[in-house]
Formats: structure tokens, C-alpha cells, sequence
């Protein structure tokens, strides 16, 4: 088993380099078929959702992000811990498109742990139905 970087992902989702775009494609084709099995990082996936993002460079939007995402995160060769908690996630961001991804990942985390009330200055939390924000 290898470890996936979070260029490599970009490489394959932004095309900015047809050539590594194309290998990364066979990659997830190994992947996707079971040939091949690597390992991402909570990190890597929460990099490649800020880098995707409009707060960031490529200026996608949750939506599109969870779209692309969503694929990737399916295969079946890559393994990735509390890999459910992250498409969760990715759904949240999409439908919350006013919350960074990391804050949808907190979301996330609170309703799998049955948690509604979190600490927090952040007024974002205020509009998801079902969480409770207080200051500490």
C-alpha cells in the first residue's frame, strides 16, 4: 500500500497538467477496480476541499467540490479513515454552502457523536439546523 497526496488528487481533478492528469486517471482506474490500494489523510482531504474552494485558488463551490470529491472518496482500493464521516461532510458543505469545509467536518463529527451544542464564535453554526452555538 502507498500514501495518496493531495496533488495528486488536484493533478487529476483541475487537468492543469494533461500528462499527470492522464496518470493519476489510471491510478483511480487501479483503484477503482481493486488492483491497487492506497491510503489519504483526513488532511489531504480537507487540503484538496480548501484548494478547490473559493476561498481559495480554483474558486469551485461546495456543490462542485462534493461532486468531484465524492467519486474519489468511493473507490474502492482507497482507504481512508472514517471514510463515511467525510462524504457526511461533503453532503453538509454542499447543502451549507455558507460553512468552510472544515466546519462541515465538525458538523459531521457532532451529529455521528450525537452532539448538538458546540463552542464556538463563529456565527456560521447559528444557521445549521440541529446545532446549538454557544460561547464559552
Amino acid at each position: 500500500m502507498r500514501f495518496l497526496d493531495t496533488n495528486i488528487i488536484l493533478r487529476y481533478l483541475t487537468r492543469d497538467d494533461e500528462e499527470k492528469a492522464a496518470a493519476c486517471f489510471q491510478l483511480f482506474q487501479r483503484l477503482k477496480n481493486g488492483e491497487e490500494e492506497a491510503m489519504v489523510s483526513e488532511a489531504v482531504i480537507t487540503e484538496v476541499a480548501y484548494v478547490l474552494s473559493a476561498r481559495a485558488h480554483y474558486g469551485l463551490s461546495p456543490e462542485e467540490i462534493r461532486v468531484r470529491l465524492v467519486p474519489i472518496l468511493s473507490l474502492r482500493g482507497l482507504k481512508l479513515r472514517q471514510k463515511r464521516l467525510y462524504l457526511r461532510a461533503l453532503d453538509i458543505y454542499s447543502s451549507h454552502p455558507f460553512l468552510d469545509f472544515e466546519d462541515a467536518l465538525s458538523a459531521a463529527y457532532m451529529e455521528a457523536n450525537g452532539i448538538t451544542e458546540i463552542l464556538s464564535y463563529d456565527t456560521d453554526f447559528d444557521r445549521v439546523a440541529g446545532l446549538e452555538r454557544r460561547e464559552p
